[in-house]
């Protein structure tokens, strides 16, 4: 109790303060705020993230960063902060179509979870699996494994894999934040380097002048954030061990069978209350589908059905549109297929409507305030004040560059909670930088792609994040507290890789040495880790 009261006072503490400030905020003359495009654009953001992290409460933290934004925007002029907060922030994140596609695709996916959990396709799947995987290293990497098949667009990766793997790795007492971060590693690391992705479409969009599908394939090898996040999953799962934070979620699972650890489940539709008639088809049927019909929305939206070839069509699409074309017509087919397996009722099927709504009401609200507060860094001119920032290096700096802007991008994923957006911010500065040397083009371009996805891992506000926990049933604090260590730990070898990649103009050795690195820590880590001892049975 004691606690909760001194995060309440906290809170109003800061927004006393806020408030007194409001004076000295006042709007520049050609309307724009006085402090537009300087480091105050960073403040929002990270008053939501330090918060978050302090609080553990994400939905005050994320109302306060975005009401900081509107303070910082309008100044003293009351109406003006509260139409900022609401019209340009709140109404126009939900007001946007493409955010609404991905709603749409969130509430989707939470009615054909909750239809697979009352069918007894879960329940069924859970059983299967435990004849097929025997160990905790053996879950974790079925999940890792099918994180990596789902390349096509890390939204859909994150809460389908979710979704699947539940089941089995509650089965072995693997907590839902290993869960989360598991699935949220393999999400857009992966997107990031297959070139059949959303991301790889994303990417090319950016970079103007060149193809950016050859440049996109180029930069894979210099990728080395998303390279050695990967074999950081697979060196972790090997060893056996997990440290800082996770280490004591994991302990938790292991020798108390708690998940959670915060003692809170987020779906609460358990995967035992499903029916005991059901068959692993009722749920590998519906996700099979949802993959499928995903897949045809997404090259539909990008014209391949108006004769546009597979590649150009993946490059064009809308994930958006795609996910909520896909997802709804795979809803639709598994209604049929459940009626006619008579696994259960149509009734019970409508039922699960609100049940699917409800599950995902935590991570729509969060996404809703995460998009909110980009508003109000881009009305600040976040994006103005890093191009004026990185636009000013030397020439003594070339070979050091692909590191700086690797370092900056994580700054400007971690503050905007967007990887495509820092894509977008810093790729055309990344080709005027190094006009001058062409052969440092994709080293820098591929810095840029590392630091997002980069700083997407790190950012409590970053949707990515959000959906990993959500389709792991996970805590959202309890997921972004676990990963951040592990994240900064791939950061900084991966810094050093940059390093050495600025000056030898290679991928490869760069990468040997980042590998060599990281397994290094690893083992060091593993010597100090403590293990935790799973309950004999009396």
């Amino acid at each position: 109790m004691e606690r909760t009261r001194s995060r309440f006072m906290y809170i109003i503490g800061l927004a006393v303060l806020m408030i007194t400030a409001m004076p000295i905020m006042a709007l520049a003359a050609d309307g724009e705020p006085a402090l537009y495009a300087s480091v105050w654009s960073l403040l929002p953001p990270l008053v939501a993230i330090a918060l978050a992290l302090i609080t553990k409460e994400v939905y005050s933290s994320l109302f306060i960063g975005v009401l900081t934004g509107a303070v910082l925007y309008a100044g003293a002029d009351f109406a003006g902060i509260l139409n900022h907060f609401l019209i340009d922030g709140i109404i126009a994140s939900l007001s946007d179509s493409y955010n609404m596609g991905i709603i749409v695709f969130l509430v989707v996916l939470g009615m054909l979870v909750a239809m697979m959990n009352k069918s007894g396709g879960s329940k069924a799947f859970g059983r299967w699996a435990a004849t097929k995987v025997k160990s905790r290293k053996a879950a974790q990497f079925s999940t890792i494994g099918l994180g990596c098949l789902i390349f096509v667009d890390d939204y859909f990766n994150c809460l389908t894999v979710g979704s699947v793997m539940k089941p089995l790795t509650d089965r072995f007492n693997i907590s839902r934040a290993k869960l989360a971060y598991l699935i949220d590693a393999t999400a857009a690391p992966v997107c990031i380097i297959a070139p059949i992705s959303s991301w790889a479409a994303a990417v090319s969009g950016f970079v103007e002048g060149q193809n950016g599908f050859t440049v996109f394939i180029k930069a894979i090898p210099y990728n080395f954030y998303a390279l050695l996040t990967i074999a950081m999953l697979i060196m972790l799962v090997s060893m056996e061990f997990d440290y800082s934070m996770m280490a004591k979620y994991e302990m938790n699972a292991i020798e108390n069978g708690d998940l959670f650890t915060t003692g809170e489940a987020i779906n609460p539709v358990l995967e035992d209350e499903g029916s005991d008639q059901g068959i692993v088809a009722d749920l590998l049927f519906p996700v099979i589908s949802l993959i499928i019909c995903c897949v045809i929305g997404m090259i539909y939206s990008g014209g391949f059905f108006d004769g546009e070839n597979f590649i150009d069509a993946f490059a064009n699409c809308d994930a958006s549109v795609g996910l909520a074309l896909g997802s709804t017509v795979g809803l639709v087919i598994t209604v049929i297929y459940y009626i006619c397996r008579r696994t259960i009722k149509f009734t019970e099927c409508m039922e699960c409507v609100p049940e699917g709504l409800r599950q995902m009401a935590s991570p729509i609200l969060v996404l809703t305030f995460a998009w909110s507060l980009k508003n109000m860094a881009d009305s600040l001119g976040l994006a103005e004040c890093v191009a004026g920032f990185v636009s000013n290096f030397g020439d003594g700096f070339l070979n050091l560059i692909p590191a700086i802007i690797f370092i900056i991008a994580c700054g400007l994923g971690i503050a905007s909670g967007t990887s495509w957006g820092t894509f977008g911010i810093l790729i055309p500065i990344a080709l005027a930088i190094t006009e001058s040397q062409p052969d440092l083009m994709i080293p820098v371009i591929s810095a840029c792609m590392a630091g997002g996805v980069c700083g997407d891992h790190c950012s409590p506000i970053s949707d990515t994040t959000i959906m990993a926990g959500a389709g792991a049933g996970c805590n959202h604090v309890s997921h972004v507290e676990t990963q951040l260590p592990y994240a900064f730990t791939v950061m900084a070898v991966a810094f050093v890789s940059f390093i050495i990649a600025g000056f030898m103009k290679s991928p490869w050795v760069a990468l040997a040495v980042g590998l060599v690195i990281l397994f290094a820590v690893m083992k060091y880590l593993k010597s100090k880790a403590v293990k935790p001892v799973a309950p004999t049975a009396e």
